[in-house]
């Protein structure tokens, strides 16, 4: 009788079972193959966070575009080529006359805010000294000197943090222009990287992203319109040097959602202590006024029109992306949230849990 030679201890067992199924040593290795990939696309994405930060801001400012040259070949019927021109000229305009008023302002009362502001602090020392806070204003003022050292020692790391700035400006135009021009390639081509039985979910999808951001854009021009007007107003009524360019940097910032009205009150305030401190006050009372405006009245118009998200969502998104992402992901807080809140709604509670729901960028 023949017998069979002893199985090598150096040969490699079966990858499959006697009845064709995979082994376990088969599956432990195909498992953590997947986990090794999404470790590593995580990984991927946080590295490259802040390039898809710029990518979704290009396509935010792109979709900006594409919704005015929409209006502009409605109202006049030129070419859409001229169309988007004129938009870009728009949007440009807005901005480089923005900071050019303000900051011609500025400058002109440079001497002025550096003759005043000492005395107007020496006139707030005294008016606290009689409440008994004068103290806690020395303190709060030593440490106020001392960021103020620290920032001019950090001066060539801010330089070049702005021309970084200037260069992804730069990149994000360029690239929002390209997607503007013919939106509909770059959909096509997101669509076409999906399987075939997705590919209506992905069109669907992308409907929702379009509607929401071209509702939240109206519900954002508005707003931003209103608290400009009313900030250069109640400035120029309050007498602050620069109102015009306050007002119109308030309403830039307005698409801040919550801290906006906050962040830009900071050189109101400093200004309006060229004038007196209680103009200061009354400036940082018309702010928190505006806030409470902008919070309770007008989020809720641009909710309205885009995607009804609940504000303490919207409120702690901001803070969640700006911890992630730096100042970037506080300026792209809005959209990102309403992006990422359609694609739920759409995607995880319509799709996969099946629950009958209207979503909300849905026209």
């Amino acid at each position: 009788m023949i017998m069979n030679a002893p199985q090598s201890p150096t040969e490699t067992p079966s990858a499959t079972t006697g009845d064709g199924s995979p082994s376990k040593s088969a599956f432990v290795a195909r498992a953590t193959t997947i986990v090794v990939a999404i470790l590593a696309c995580a990984w991927l994405v946080v590295e490259l966070s802040r390039f898809f930060l710029l990518v979704f801001a290009a396509v935010v400012l792109g979709a900006i575009f594409d919704a005015i040259t929409r209006r502009i070949c409605k109202w006049t019927g030129i070419k859409r080529s001229y169309g988007l021109t004129l938009s870009i000229l728009i949007v440009l305009g807005v901005f480089i006359g923005t900071f050019a008023l303000f900051g011609s302002q500025i400058a002109g009362e440079f001497d002025t805010i550096r003759s005043t502001v000492p005395t107007a602090f020496d006139g707030l020392r005294g008016f606290l000294d009689r409440y008994g806070l004068g103290d806690s204003f020395d303190q709060a003022a030593k440490l106020g000197e001392q960021d103020v050292s620290r920032l001019f020692t950090q001066a060539s790391g801010f330089a070049l943090a702005a021309g970084n700035g200037v260069s992804d400006f730069v990149l994000v135009l360029v690239g929002a222009m390209f997607m503007a021009a013919d939106p509909g390639v770059y959909r096509r081509g997101l669509v076409w990287l999906v399987p075939h039985r997705t590919e209506a979910l992905v069109d669907q999808a992308c409907d929702d992203v379009a509607n929401g951001l071209r509702g939240w854009m109206v519900g954002q021009a508005v707003s931003s319109l209103v608290v400009a007007a009313l900030t250069w107003i109640g400035l120029a009524l309050l007498g602050v040097p620069a109102a015009g360019g306050l007002g119109l940097i308030a309403g830039l910032l307005d698409i801040i959602p919550m801290v906006g009205p906050v962040i830009a009150g900071v050189p109101a305030v400093l200004l309006a202590f060229t004038v007196s401190p209680l103009t200061a006050l009354w400036t940082l009372l018309l702010f928190l006024g505006i806030q409470q405006l902008q919070g309770n009245f007008l989020q809720p118009m641009i909710q309205k029109q885009a995607v009804d998200v609940p504000p303490a969502v919207l409120l702690f998104a901001v803070l969640g992306f700006g911890l992630l992402f730096g100042f970037l992901g506080v300026l792209l807080a809005a959209p990102l949230t309403i992006v990422s809140f359609l694609l739920v709604q759409r995607i995880y509670v319509k799709t996969i849990l099946g629950k009958d729901i209207a979503v909300a960028g849905k026209e």
